[in-house]
């Protein structure tokens, strides 16, 4: 599971994964060209954070 969040709505994403995964996530913070590129699940403002699990291969930096 991954959630992009704006500040707005990220205890919001953090409370649905634990609620859901059964686990705590890792919380990153997206770099500069990702956050304009990527909105949040739960509106469209710019996701500043992603919400997902440890191992989750990402690039968030």
């Amino acid at each position: 599971m991954r959630i992009f969040s704006c500040e707005t709505h990220i205890n919001h994403a953090l409370d649905i994964f634990v609620a859901e995964e059964k686990t705590f996530p890792v919380m990153e913070k997206l770099n500069e060209e990702k956050q304009l590129s990527t909105s949040c699940t739960y509106c469209n403002n710019s996701a500043i954070y992603l919400v997902a699990h440890e191992n989750d291969d990402t690039t968030c930096r």
